[in-house]
């Protein structure tokens, strides 16, 4: 920072103390990760300052000579790295993407059938606290309550009693592979179109460690952030049949002006993407997550559906007597990140939340291992099993910092 310090020392200083608690916390965020340096250069650049409303070559300003370029890179690298046929790199987000693409063909009031929040799903899936929910007719299929698997038959039973116009699949807390074929064929069963959210899976697929659902859906949306590692942002693949639909579902149908910043970092990531220290930490969180999960089994945790295929691990703490809320706040003041979340057994009781959820990607970044995630799982446990104890607390927190120096944030692109 060269400006920040003198224009702002309080904006400055509450930067610099987020840097740190970065550098000081074991983050096991799902929905986040730790992004190289040329990343945040990137959205850090003077393309922040451009104004752009339309497609590369179709501009409602003037002076888009580079940032055409950019955008054009951005698609080029995407449509590449994913093998899609047609792409949208100006999303503000993955909801942006998400309502784009049920604008692009759909209307208002029409049927969509999606995965149930407490069972796996995203807000933007049709939650009732989604503005989703309030254009369109959603259903939700669940997981099996005995597999905690996505019960492909009923899935099937619901499309054909319904009759959506399209099927969502993609999660936001589902730790298993999701058959997109299956589900794409019983789409066509039922003349429905189909979408895939892929926004925590981009990464992996990308670097080519879990199936690409690419290949067997009309759509697939998804962000930057996540596994994938960029800026932020949304992008939507699809079919070429669909391009131009979505084109003016984005602008001018669901947002003005993008931002070219968040377009350049998408293009980079992209790049990125294609190299081999990328696809080396997909490996890694995926063989992390495996560690994380089994670890826990053993210590007699309840793993949802026994295992996982991603980066994710979701934990159902109801038979340890514990909150998703009080291991949150505990693991916090001991220097472990994480969220609390929704299990499929917490719909029988609203407001309730049994779980919390783990993620693999920022620990994997950071070039940590088998052995490190042991470590890290050994301070959960003993963090979450002696939550009234301060000393116990202390003495995580030690330990967390000292795996968080051996294995400090590595930023070089």
């Amino acid at each position: 920072m060269l400006y920040l310090p003198h224009d702002d020392p309080d904006l400055a200083g509450l930067v610099k103390n987020e840097e740190d608690r970065l550098e000081t916390t074991i983050n096991l965020i799902a929905a986040e990760n730790h992004s190289p340096q040329s990343i945040l250069e990137v959205m850090g650049s003077v393309f922040n300052t451009k104004t752009i409303e339309g497609y590369p070559g179709k501009r409602f300003h003037s002076g888009c000579a580079h940032v055409d370029k950019v955008e054009n890179l951005a698609i080029t690298r995407g449509k590449s790295l994913f093998e899609a046929e047609y792409i949208n790199v100006q999303p503000h987000s993955g909801t942006s993407a998400n309502l784009a693409v049920y604008f692009s063909v759909l209307n208002v009031g029409d049927r969509i059938l999606s995965m149930s929040l407490p069972h796996g799903g995203h807000l933007s899936h049709g939650h009732k606290a989604s503005i989703t929910s309030k254009c369109f007719d959603f259903s939700h299929y669940k997981v099996n309550s005995e597999t905690e698997l996505i019960d492909y038959d009923r899935v099937r039973e619901i499309a054909h009693f319904i009759k959506p116009r399209m099927i969502v699949a993609g999660a936001s807390s589902y730790p298993r592979l999701i058959d997109y074929e299956k589900i794409s064929q019983i789409a066509r069963e039922v003349s429905a179109v189909f979408m895939a959210d892929m926004a925590h899976l981009a990464g992996l697929v990308a670097a080519k460690v879990i199936p690409s659902p690419v290949p067997h859906c009309d759509f697939v949306t998804f962000t930057c952030y996540k596994t994938m590692m960029g800026g932020r942002g949304g992008v939507i693949l699809c079919k070429e049949i669909f391009g131009k639909k979505v084109d003016q579902a984005v602008f001018p149908g669901c947002q003005g002006t993008t931002a070219v910043n968040l377009i350049a970092a998408k293009a980079l990531i992209f790049k990125l993407a294609m190299e081999e220290k990328f696809v080396s930490i997909q490996k890694k969180t995926i063989q992390n997550a495996r560690i994380m999960a089994s670890i826990l089994m053993e210590k007699g945790y309840h793993i949802i559906s026994g295992g996982t295929d991603n980066h994710q691990v979701l934990i159902d703490l109801t038979s340890k007597g514990i909150s998703g809320k009080s291991a949150e706040n505990c693991l916090e003041s001991a220097g472990i990140v994480l969220n609390r979340n929704v299990v499929p057994q917490d719909e029988k009781n609203p407001g309730r939340v049994s779980g919390i959820r783990l993620g693999s990607g920022a620990v994997s970044a950071r070039g940590m291992g088998e052995s490190q995630i042991r470590e890290i799982v050994e301070l959960m446990d003993m963090a979450m099993m002696n939550q009234a104890s301060q000393e116990v607390i202390k003495k995580v927190k030690s330990s967390v910092l000292k795996l968080c120096k051996a294995f400090p944030i590595n930023r070089s692109a």
